[in-house]
C-alpha cells in the first residue's frame, strides 16, 4: 500500500515501540508503555524490510494521554470506546461468522457436524461444527457429565472434539512452526525468554530450544500451562523486548 501511494513509511496506531540496534544491524520490538494496550503478540510476523518503514508513534504513550491528545487535536475519535473484538465480526460472535461464510460458500451445515468424544475415543455426543469451540472452553458443550468437562482438542478434519478434566489441559511443552524473529537472529541454542500463548495470556517463564530445523523450535514451560491452542501465536520475550514467535503445532 505504501509503495502504491509513494510513501517511504507507514505510521500505525498499534501499542508496540520500535529501535534500531546499530551493533546488530536489527529493528527491534518492545511492549508498549501503556503495558494494558499492548499489540506486540499481534506483531510478531512483521518481518526487518516492514520494520524498517513502519512508525508506531502512540508505543511510548499511555491510552489517557492519547485521548487528551486527540482532544486538542480537535479529533472527533477521542471519545470512541476502544476495540475490543475482531472489527469485521459483528457483536464478536465469531461462529456465527464462519456460519455464515460456509453458507455464502455452499458448504452444507451438515458436513461440518461431528461426534464430541471424550480422551478415551468414547461418544459423548453430537456438535455442529468445531468452530463453535475453542480449547479450555467449558460452557455451551452440551454434554452431560458427573465432573466438569472442558475443550482439551478440536480437529477439523475429522470433525471431533475431544473433552475431557481440566487437569488434561496442562501442558509443559510445545512445538511452534513459521518462525518469525524480530530483535534477534534464530538462536543456534537455548535461550531463556516469556512465552505468551493468548493474547492476555501472562507470559510464562520458558526455554526456547531449536530443533535443527530453523522453521520450528520447542518451547519447554518452567511450568505446566493451560490450553495450549494449536494454531494460535506462541510470542517470546526477554522483559519487554519482543525476541519473535510462532504458530503453536
Amino acid at each position: 500500500m505504501a509503495d502504491g501511494v509513494g510513501a517511504e513509511q507507514i505510521a500505525t496506531g498499534h501499542y508496540a515501540r520500535l529501535s534500531f540496534d546499530a551493533a546488530t544491524g536489527r529493528y527491534q520490538m518492545r511492549t508498549s508503555a501503556d503495558r494494558s494496550k499492548d499489540q506486540t503478540y499481534f506483531l510478531f510476523g512483521l518481518t526487518q524490510p516492514q520494520l524498517a518503514r513502519t512508525l508506531f508513534p502512540l508505543g511510548g504513550m499511555v491510552k489517557s494521554d492519547v485521548r487528551l491528545l486527540a482532544k486538542e487535536l480537535g479529533l472527533p475519535v477521542a471519545d470512541k470506546n476502544d476495540s475490543q473484538e475482531i472489527c469485521f465480526v459483528p457483536n464478536g460472535d465469531y461462529a456465527a461468522f464462519i456460519d455464515s461464510y460456509f453458507k455464502e460458500q455452499g458448504i452444507d451445515v451438515a458436513l461440518t457436524q461431528g461426534e464430541i468424544v471424550d480422551t478415551a475415543g468414547r461418544v459423548l455426543g453430537q456438535h455442529e461444527g468445531t468452530h463453535h469451540f475453542t480449547v479450555g472452553q467449558r460452557k455451551g458443550l452440551r454434554v452431560a457429565a458427573a465432573e466438569p468437562l472442558y475443550v482439551i482438542a478440536t480437529d477439523p478434519a475429522s470433525q471431533r472434539v475431544t473433552v475431557g478434566r481440566g487437569g488434561d489441559l496442562m501442558r509443559s511443552s510445545l512445538v511452534a512452526s513459521r518462525l518469525n524473529w524480530i530483535s534477534i537472529a534464530p538462536p543456534s541454542g537455548p535461550v531463556a525468554a516469556q512465552v505468551k500463548i493468548r493474547n492476555k495470556h501472562a507470559a510464562a517463564q520458558a526455554t526456547l530450544i531449536p530443533t535443527g530445523d530453523d522453521s520450528r523450535i520447542e518451547v519447554q514451560f518452567a511450568e505446566p500451562q493451560r490450553a495450549v491452542t494449536p494454531g494460535q501465536a506462541a510470542v517470546f520475550y526477554d522483559g519487554d523486548l519482543v525476541l519473535g514467535g510462532g504458530w503453536i503445532d
